[in-house]
C-alpha cells in the first residue's frame, strides 16, 4: 500500500463514516464512499478498547499486509475506512482476509 493512497486526515474520516455506506463483519466494519479522482484510499482504525500500542500496531499491520496482497478485489474509485474490532485478535490470518473478501463481493 503506497503512501499516497492512505486516509490519515481526521476530517477525511468523518466524512466517509458520516456520508458512506457500511457492511459489517465479526472482525471489521468497511466504510466506504465514492472517490472524486478514481483512486483508491484506505485508512485503518483501531480502538484503545483491543489492547495496548503493541497490539494495536500489529492489528493495523496484519490488515495492510491483508489489503497489499488483495488489492486488485477493491474497487478502483472508492475510499475505504477499516474499523477493526476485538474478534479480530482471535481470529487468524487467513480468517480476517476471507472475511474481507466476502466483503469486498458485496461491495462490488
Amino acid at each position: 500500500m503506497k503512501k499516497n493512497y492512505i486516509i490519515k486526515k481526521h476530517e477525511d474520516f468523518n466524512n466517509i463514516i458520516k456520508n458512506g455506506k457500511f457492511i459489517k463483519s465479526n472482525s471489521f466494519v468497511l466504510y466506504y464512499l465514492p472517490s472524486e479522482d478514481k483512486k483508491i484510499y484506505f485508512g485503518i482504525a483501531v480502538s484503545k478498547k483491543i489492547g495496548n500500542a503493541v497490539i494495536r500496531n500489529k492489528v493495523k499491520r496484519i490488515m495492510r499486509m491483508i489489503i497489499h496482497n488483495n488489492q486488485k478485489s477493491f474497487k478502483n474509485d472508492n475510499k475505504y475506512i477499516i474499523m477493526m474490532r476485538r474478534d479480530c485478535l482471535i481470529n487468524s490470518y487467513k480468517q480476517i482476509e476471507e472475511e474481507l473478501l466476502n466483503i469486498l463481493g458485496k461491495v462490488n
